[in-house]
C-alpha cells in the first residue's frame, strides 16, 4: 500500500502549500488560483478536479464551519447557502444573548404583530375569548362514565318553595320597600321568581298586616297592590282564601291596631270595588260568625258598600299622599283638625292627626292657619290652647323653627286684611306674640317684627300697611 502511495506522489508532484485549508498569500482575496489538476481531501472526501473546483470546495467548507458555531436560537437570522454556494446574509439584527433569558417566550425571528398569544384567551383557568361560540361536545359513548339514559336529559334550574319559617322573613322587605316605591310590576317581579307554593295566599294577609301598621298611604298602596296581584300571581279562590286568614286573625292584629275592624272592613269593601272578591263573599258570611272583630269588619264593609251606590267612592277611601293633594284640601283638613282640638283639647290626637297628613313641608300653613283662628276668636281659651299645641308641636320636632317663623311673618304680612274681619286683630296679636315670647316658642328679633296700628318703624303711613322686615 505504501508502494503504491508512493507510485502516485512520483507520478504527480504536489507543493506542501497547496494542502493547507487557509491560503498563506494573499490569493483568497485577489482570486488568483493556480491552473493545476489534484486531487484532494476536503472534508473526508477525495476529489479530483481543478484548482478553481478546490477553492470553490474550501469557500463552501468555510462556510459550513461558520453555521456549525452559530447557536440553534439564531440559525434562523445566520447566514445560509444557496444552492450555488454562495452566502446568503440573514437580518442585520445582531443575535442577542440568551443569558438571564431562559424564561422569555419573546419571538427572535421580527414576526407577529406583537398581540398576546392566541388572541390572549388561551391561558390556564380562562374561559376564552368574548364572544367565542364553542362547538357542542360530543358525547362518547366508550367513555366509562357514560349514561345513555342521560343523553337527552333537559337541566332546569328548580326552585325550591318557601316554608312557613322563610315566608314572612323573605316578603316582609319587599312589602316594606314597596311602601317606598310603590311599584307594584317590581313586587310581581320579585314574587314571580321565588316559589311560593302554599303559601300564596299568605301574601295579602301579610301585605295588610303591614299596612295597618303604617299610615294611610301605604294603605291605599297595600290595596293597590292587591288589585294587581290577582291574576299574574294569585286567583280569585286565593283571595278570598287571604281574607278569609284575615278575618281569622283579627284577634291578634287587634293587639296592635286598636282600629283593625274597621280597616279591615274598608279593605274588603275596596277589594270588592276593585272586582278582586264578589259581591257576595260577605253575604257568605251571614249567620256564621261568632267573633265580635269578624262581625264589625265586615258589617264596616257593608255600610260603605251601601254608601258606594250613593256616590261614595272607595277608590279614594284611604285618600292620597300629601304631596300629591291640592293647597285648598290641605288648608280645609288643617282648618277641621284645629276646630276638633279646640273642641277636644286633646294635643296628642291633634298631633297624630297632623302627621297622618304627610305634609310636613306645608307645617308652616298649619302656623298660620291657627294664628287666625285665635285672632278671629273672642275669648282667651282657644288662645292659650293653641299656644300650648303650638309649644307641644315645637318640642316633639313635628314643626321646626324655620316653619314657625314663616307662620308667623305670614300673618304679619296679612294682619291688615285679617283686622278687616276682625277688628280686634292688632291687639289679640300683640298679646299672642308677647305670651309666645315668654313661653319660649319666638326669639326677641320676630317678637320685634309685630306690626302695631300705632306709630312704629315697622309701617309708615304711604305704605298701605305694608310690615318692612328688611328694616329689622
Amino acid at each position: 500500500m505504501a508502494a503504491d502511495c508512493q507510485a502516485w506522489l512520483n507520478a504527480n508532484p504536489v507543493e506542501a502549500d497547496d494542502l493547507s485549508d487557509s491560503f498563506v498569500s494573499g490569493d483568497e482575496d485577489n482570486g488568483g488560483v493556480s491552473n493545476k489538476n489534484l486531487n484532494v481531501e476536503v472534508n473526508g472526501n477525495w476529489i479530483s478536479s481543478s484548482s478553481n473546483s478546490i477553492h470553490e470546495a474550501r469557500l463552501k467548507a468555510k462556510a459550513k464551519r461558520k453555521l456549525r458555531k452559530n447557536s440553534s436560537r439564531d440559525s434562523g437570522r445566520g447566514d445560509s447557502l444557496s444552492d450555488t454556494g454562495d452566502i446568503i446574509r440573514g437580518t442585520s439584527t445582531a443575535p442577542t444573548s440568551p443569558k438571564n433569558k431562559l424564561l422569555d417566550r419573546k419571538s427572535r425571528l421580527g414576526k407577529g404583530r406583537g398581540l398576546p398569544k392566541k388572541g390572549g384567551a388561551g391561558g390556564k383557568g380562562v374561559w376564552g375569548r368574548s364572544g367565542e361560540v364553542y362547538e357542542p361536545v360530543l358525547v362518547d359513548e366508550k367513555d366509562p362514565n357514560y349514561d345513555e339514559a342521560q343523553e337527552n336529559c333537559v337541566y332546569e334550574t328548580v326552585v325550591p318553595p318557601l316554608d312557613e319559617r322563610d315566608f314572612e322573613k323573605t316578603l316582609t322587605p319587599i312589602v316594606q320597600e314597596y311602601f317606598e316605591h310603590g311599584d307594584t310590576n317590581e313586587v310581581i317581579e320579585l314574587l314571580a321568581d321565588l316559589n311560593l307554593g302554599p303559601m300564596r295566599s299568605e301574601v295579602p294577609p301579610l301585605a295588610v298586616a303591614l299596612a295597618l301598621e303604617s299610615k294611610a298611604s301605604h294603605r291605599e298602596l297595600a290595596s293597590r297592590l292587591l288589585a294587581d296581584l290577582c291574576g299574574p300571581v294569585l286567583t280569585h279562590s286565593d283571595m278570598e282564601c287571604s281574607f278569609d286568614r284575615l278575618l281569622q286573625e283579627l284577634p291578634d292584629l287587634v293587639l296592635d291596631t286598636p282600629g283593625a275592624p274597621q280597616l279591615v272592613g274598608q279593605f274588603i269593601a275596596r277589594a270588592v270595588h276593585d272586582k278582586i272578591l264578589s259581591r257576595s263573599y260577605i253575604d257568605g258570611y251571614k249567620g256564621k260568625v261568632d267573633c265580635e272583630y269578624t262581625r264589625a269588619a265586615l258589617d264596616r264593609a257593608a255600610v260603605l258598600l251601601k254608601m258606594s251606590k250613593g256616590g261614595l267612592r272607595l277608590d279614594s277611601q284611604w285618600g292620597t299622599g300629601g304631596g300629591q293633594r291640592p293647597v285648598v284640601q290641605l288648608i280645609r283638613e288643617m282648618n277641621l283638625l284645629l276646630k276638633e282640638f279646640i273642641l277636644s283639647g286633646d294635643i296628642k290626637e291633634a298631633e297624630r292627626c297632623l302627621r297622618e297628613l304627610e305634609v310636613p313641608h306645608f307645617h308652616h300653613e298649619f302656623v298660620y292657619e291657627a294664628i287666625v283662628m285665635v285672632l278671629e276668636s273672642k275669648g282667651e281659651r282657644t288662645l292659650d290652647m293653641v299656644l300650648n299645641l303650638l309649644k307641644s308641636l315645637c318640642e316633639s320636632t313635628i314643626i321646626t323653627v324655620d316653619q314657625l317663623r314663616r307662620g308667623y311673618e305670614r300673618v304679619y304680612m296679612d294682619i291688615a286684611e285679617i283686622n278687616i274681619d276682625a277688628p280686634r286683630a292688632y291687639f289679640i296679636l300683640e298679646q299672642f306674640v308677647d305670651k309666645s315670647l315668654s313661653t319660649g316658642i319666638i326669639n326677641v328679633r320676630l317678637r320685634d317684627l309685630c306690626p302695631s296700628r300705632g306709630r312704629k318703624r315697622f309701617v309708615s303711613e304711604g305704605d298701605g300697611g305694608i310690615i318692612k322686615l328688611e328694616s329689622c
